[in-house]
């Protein structure tokens, strides 16, 4: 499959943003709910996202398979990156394309990013039900630094796990 991977343009958000909660949703990684969940409307959210990281999409004969967020340092966008380091957040492809080669090409496009960008390492952060994302990261040669886990909502029993990449 001819997968293109760009910068994603702003008429395009709104799919990005549904194809990446729905994604969550349907797969059950909405940890408080479903469309109520807090998170929902962050992953829909793609103009936010936009503003301060850059949003991807991988694309096939004009129509949206998936997207990602890379952040290229530490900033508003970013949960795990230190000094040097570039951070990838909310990859998600839709149901139908799954299976075709987009997440992957999305996160190896982030892995181009950060190379070019003259960053030591890419991390990003996961949740323990993502298998399949784990094995997509592994491939890639994501390694887990279980040191660097963690919870995001205080008080709540809910860990991340941080998976990292040296360049």
């Amino acid at each position: 499959m001819d997968i293109v991977i760009r910068q994603a343009e702003p008429g395009e958000y709104e799919t990005i943003g549904e194809i990446t909660a729905q994604a969550y949703l349907q797969d059950g990684f909405l940890t408080f709910g479903g469309e109520d969940d807090w998170y929902f409307a962050e992953l829909k959210d793609v103009a936010k996202r936009a503003a301060d990281a850059e949003v991807l999409v991988a694309v096939h004969q004009d129509r949206i398979l998936g997207g990602v967020t890379y952040v290229p340092d530490p900033g508003p966008m970013s949960d795990l990156a230190g000094p040097a380091e570039a951070e990838i957040r909310m990859l998600a492809v839709s149901h139908a394309a799954r299976g075709r080669g987009a997440g992957e090409a999305l996160v190896r496009a982030c892995v181009d990013r950060a190379r070019r960008a003259g960053r030591t390492r890419v991390v990003l952060c996961t949740q323990p039900a993502m298998t399949a994302a784990h094995r997509l990261y592994e491939r890639q040669g994501f390694a887990r630094r279980p040191d660097r886990d963690w919870q995001p909502i205080p008080g709540h029993d809910f860990t991340l796990l941080a998976y990292e990449l040296t360049l």
